[in-house]
């Protein structure tokens, strides 16, 4: 079965998400955390083995988004925008105006 993320895409779409790497003890992947606006939303992990053609297929469900917007994030015709609209639409991010109406709801005027 041909990968649908490879190695090198896995290192476009880390790129791409403004990973930020973790200091971590795994000898086996890089590990990097996918941040917006101090919301975790999910960890990338890269395996370090040298083969180029290593599956990192696990992507899409560590990031909740499909296969096809990772392949195409990897592939450059999708970038953050695209990955936090997906967010927003699945439900899985709340809407920036609904998030400025819940702190300016919780606030109080003295």
């Amino acid at each position: 079965m041909a990968r649908i993320i490879t190695k090198q895409r896995a290192e476009v779409i880390v790129r791409k998400l403004q990973g930020r790497k973790l200091n971590s003890r795994n000898k086996a992947h890089d590990e990097f955390a996918i941040e917006h606006e101090g919301i975790h939303l999910g960890i990338i992990r890269i395996r370090r083995g040298s083969d180029r053609d290593l599956g990192h297929d696990f992507i899409p469900g560590a990031l909740g988004i499909s296969p096809h917007l990772a392949r195409e994030i990897g592939r450059c015709s999708k970038d953050r925008d695209d990955f936090i609209a997906a967010l927003r639409e699945r439900g899985l991010l709340q809407a920036e105006e609904s998030a400025e109406e819940a702190t300016d709801e919780g606030e109080t005027t003295e």
